[in-house]
């Protein structure tokens, strides 16, 4: 396989990966997903700042955030994220 094919199917499994989470399964919580799986939709967001910033391409975290969930974090938060039960904070304080 060429490089720019593998560039371009790692792209495509970003997106599905990032629709996946954003529009298919908008229920599930960051913090589970960082007790699961160790990572989440912010640390997403911030490989995707890091990525541009390691490019030359100034690009804050919050800016990183707003691409990644296609709105401002603060109306997501509002939109899909729930409290944090008692077990998942102690599940995220143990494991991080």
């Amino acid at each position: 396989m060429d490089e720019q094919t593998k560039l371009e199917l790692e792209a495509a499994a970003f997106r599905r990966l990032q629709q996946h989470l954003m529009q298919d399964r908008p229920d599930v919580q960051n913090i589970d997903l960082m007790n699961m799986a160790g990572f989440c939709r912010n640390c997403l967001s911030r490989w995707y700042q890091e990525a541009a910033n390691a490019r030359g391409i100034d690009m804050t975290k919050d800016e990183g955030r707003e691409i990644f969930y296609g709105m401002p974090y603060a109306d997501w938060q509002a939109n899909h994220q729930t409290e944090a039960s008692p077990e998942a904070r102690a599940a995220f304080k143990d494991s991080h």
